[in-house]
């Protein structure tokens, strides 16, 4: 038995649509709670399925997890340090961020190889590195990671990449070593300055978040806090992405804009009819066919990877010839074959992408092949001729909650099915 989305294409989209909390960021302030030594309380917490993994992994530390409306009330007093080994590791690539809590909190971590979407190459080297600059010790042995350390001092730590999982790790296992750590060369994603927020206000000392030095003065016991996740910036420019394609008046609220200004920029240039105020976006019907343009995506405040994959769907309705270059993950592409089969003209190289329109789309049996994939075939079920059916989007409901019904509130023409 699977779940599928069945998409009618050809439906234009009225209304408004919340954006949820940030996934990016929930997954690392979850692994982060267990740092503290009484309750803490997560607002705004999306309902996907990552929340539900990490839930998992919680419980099998003793921690307990209540579950209000958007709400997570994690409560790690009666906390053990056990072996993370289950399948529950293995089913989101965040699972990492327990290697930093846990080498934090109680100088040892032993856990599974973390899983995720396949998008190439995506060593933890730094974060490794990291660590052991901090004075622990890792070993790999039979598909898990043992990271131990008698003491963690802190340190000066240079990142040869600006990685967002690797400065996050750093800094969770970072806040109870003794001493100053620096990060240098640190990623300055919106995500990382919530996480730093979080952690300093359970009592943690951490400067510089959101730039490309991070300095964090060690403190030697973290406690409970009431904490809001930001918005999801990439749920969010998805939104635009979609209403950009098939909207006539989209309201997306609950948005950070500036967190989009590298997507919004860009949908301008096509001829996207953007309405930008303070905490939403109103996307207009465009006036006339979008035109087409080049993407190259980068670090955090450039073009997010993450967006690439929905906008593909889009500049096969531009006017002329799009480039797409990925300098991320240069494997990101498989959503171009599944395009492909819907009737997109591109043309793949290495890392890059050519995309010519307009080209008529059509409805067809498609595979979600990661997360941000599922997002783009969405779109493209939004904008082709007849019934798209999409599979595997258990990888889509890991990081957009509810997208179905969110959808439909709009317009969309969208059912989950099971078949056999």
């Amino acid at each position: 038995m699977e779940e599928v989305f069945r998409i009618e294409g050809g439906h234009r989209l009225v209304g408004d649509v919340e954006i949820s909390g940030s996934k990016n960021a929930t997954v690392a302030l979850i692994p982060a709670a267990v740092l503290a030594n009484a309750p803490v309380t997560i607002a705004g917490v999306p309902d996907i399925m990552d929340v539900d993994n990490l839930s998992a992994i919680l419980r099998e530390l003793n921690v307990s997890v209540t579950e209000k409306t958007s709400h997570l009330i994690i409560d790690p007093t009666h906390m053990r340090n056990v072996d993370l080994v289950s399948d529950a590791v293995t089913k989101l690539r965040a699972s990492y961020y327990f290697m930093g809590a846990l080498l934090g909190k109680y100088g040892y971590v032993r856990i599974k190889m973390p899983g995720g979407c396949y998008l190439g190459p995506r060593p933890i080297d730094l974060h490794l590195k990291g660590f052991e600059a901090l004075g622990a010790s890792v070993d790999y042995e039979k598909g898990c990671y043992t990271i131990k350390a008698d003491h963690l001092w802190g340190t000066k730590i240079f990142l040869d990449i600006a990685s967002v999982g690797a400065t996050i790790n750093i800094m969770l296992a970072a806040v109870c070593a003794e001493g100053r750590t620096t990060i240098e060369n640190a990623a300055k994603e919106p995500e990382i300055i919530d996480v730093a927020t979080f952690l300093n206000k359970m009592g943690a000392d951490i400067h510089g978040a959101g730039t490309n030095v991070i300095v964090i003065d060690g403190v030697q016991t973290l406690s409970g806090c009431v904490h809001e996740i930001i918005p999801d910036r990439i749920e969010a420019g998805t939104f635009v992405i979609l209403s950009a394609a098939m909207g006539d008046d989209v309201r997306i609220t609950n948005i950070i804009p500036q967190h989009i200004e590298a997507l919004t920029s860009k949908l301008t240039e096509m001829g996207a009819d953007l309405d930008i105020r303070v905490d939403s976006i109103l996307v207009h019907r465009p006036r006339s066919i979008l035109k087409a343009t080049d993407i190259v995506t980068r670090p955090y405040p450039g073009f997010a990877t993450d967006l690439q994959q929905p906008l593909t769907a889009v500049l096969t309705q531009a006017d002329g010839i799009s480039q797409v270059k990925d300098t991320v993950y240069k494997e990101r592409f498989k959503h171009c074959l599944e395009l492909q089969r819907m009737g997109a003209d591109i043309e793949l190289g290495d890392g890059v992408a050519a995309i010519k329109g307009p080209t008529r789309l059509y409805g067809d049996k498609v595979t979600a092949t990661d997360l941000r994939c599922g997002a783009c075939l969405i779109i493209a079920g939004l904008v082709a001729d007849g019934v798209t059916e999409i599979h595997d989007i258990y990888h889509i409901d890991r990081g957009y909650g509810k997208i179905d019904e969110k959808l439909r509130k709009i317009g969309a023409t969208i059912v989950r099915e099971v078949i056999a």
